[in-house]
């Protein structure tokens, strides 16, 4: 694919880079462009403001509301945001249960969600951890028993993204004990306002609070809250997670963008002698970077046009996952090594706004944050794993 070959796509990248120039905040561009993630404040205004474009479902198809975008579309799109340091989109609630509604819920479950999670209205959260299941997520033990019209829901789920935020929840809870420990299992979904839910954030490694534990006491959720059938959510929770990884399609040209960064910082740096762009260890090292994550891109981009095509992509979206992490916190710490001492002026959360200039507590921010990259979603051995099999036969 050559989109900058053709006059539509070039027409398209131009209307994309027109609207990105009238629409994203200094605020937000501002925080975006030091590293910092958006605020979840950031992420509703970025996404409502792409919805009143028509453009807030850039991957769904236009019966359900979204674009009917191309892959080559959906590309540019991305390099023209992230070029424009607007904030990625949050996923939870469009990538991950957005799709799986339209494809296997209810009407009525349509019509419900559907249209908040389009317009940011809605903020979802996956509950899948649990204490006793991470990477083996079938071991999950949060239970849910019929009764009547009701599932009645107990147990815990830990490492929830932004669930103090969030009004919904997609949840997998145990049904059924069965022989195989994939089976039994079904997905709900769960409105976060239901007595007996409590949430409780804590802190990460950067200092900030993106991840909670949710305890779910004797909660009563509709048996119409449930999606497909009951017993078969393992099917729909993997159809969820292969989606997680291949949302890595979309994040090449975040990384290019990041790679620009980083090139920015040594522009103003010293190696003691002399611009820190110029020394050659240095430009080994991002160059070497450039190529890698130049790599990426052209493989996510082929990654995009065989989900739209219906064609069964295989392990690559585990490929995707496993290559962008490594690459994110190789090229966050390049950053990180760029700014040398002022990096370590890192703002821990708490801190008075504006006490450290965002282009120094930033940097360090992303490079910490980046370290569980390599662990959500699947940890990369999972991934690892994946791949043996399904590519490998192993």
């Amino acid at each position: 694919m050559t989109p900058d070959q053709n006059e539509e796509y070039r027409a398209f990248r131009q209307e994309v880079r027109r609207f990105c120039e009238q629409n994203v905040s200094d605020a937000l561009r501002q925080r975006v462009r030091s590293g910092l993630r958006a605020t979840p404040e950031g992420f509703r205004q970025w996404q409502g403001i792409l919805f009143h474009q028509g453009w807030g479902a850039p991957t769904w198809p236009k019966e359900h509301g979204g674009t009917g975008w191309s892959p080559v579309q959906i590309h540019i799109f991305e390099q023209e945001t992230a070029a424009a340091d607007a904030p990625p989109q949050f996923h939870q609630g469009l990538e991950l249960i957005g799709p799986i509604l339209f494809t296997y819920g209810t009407e009525e479950q349509k019509a419900r969600y559907l249209p908040g999670i389009l317009s940011g209205q809605d903020w979802w959260c996956q509950g899948y951890s649990e204490p006793q299941a991470g990477s083996d997520l079938a071991g999950l033990r949060t239970r849910a028993v019929r009764d009547g019209d009701h599932y009645v829901v107990t147990g815990q789920k830990l490492w929830t993204s932004y669930a103090h935020e969030a009004n919904r929840m997609f949840c997998l809870v145990r049904t059924s004990d069965e022989s195989r420990k994939q089976d039994g299992i079904s997905l709900l979904l769960i409105d976060m306002d239901t007595p007996g839910i409590t949430v409780r954030p804590f802190q990460t490694l950067d200092e900030q609070a993106h991840v909670t534990e949710v305890f779910l006491d004797a909660v009563r959720v509709p048996v119409s809250q449930l999606v497909g059938e009951e017993g078969r959510g393992w099917s729909y929770g993997k159809v969820l997670l292969d989606r997680e990884r291949a949302l890595t399609a979309t994040l090449g040209a975040r990384l290019s963008r990041l790679l620009e960064q980083v090139r920015e910082a040594a522009r103003k740096a010293s190696d003691g002698s002399r611009n820190l762009y110029q020394n050659p260890v240095f430009r080994a090292k991002l160059a070497q970077l450039e190529i890698e994550v130049l790599a990426i891109e052209q493989m996510g981009l082929r990654m995009l046009a065989d989900n739209v095509a219906g064609v069964d992509t295989g392990p690559r979206g585990s490929m995707l996952k496993l290559r962008w992490s490594e690459l994110l916190q190789q090229t966050t710490q390049l950053w990180v090594e760029t700014l040398g001492y002022d990096a370590s002026r890192f703002a821990p959360a708490g801190s008075a706004p504006g006490s450290v200039p965002l282009d120094q507590s930033g940097p360090m921010s992303a490079y910490l944050h980046s370290r569980v990259t390599s662990i959500y979603g699947g940890s990369n051995e999972i991934q690892r794993n994946i791949i043996a099999r399904r590519a490998l036969g192993l």
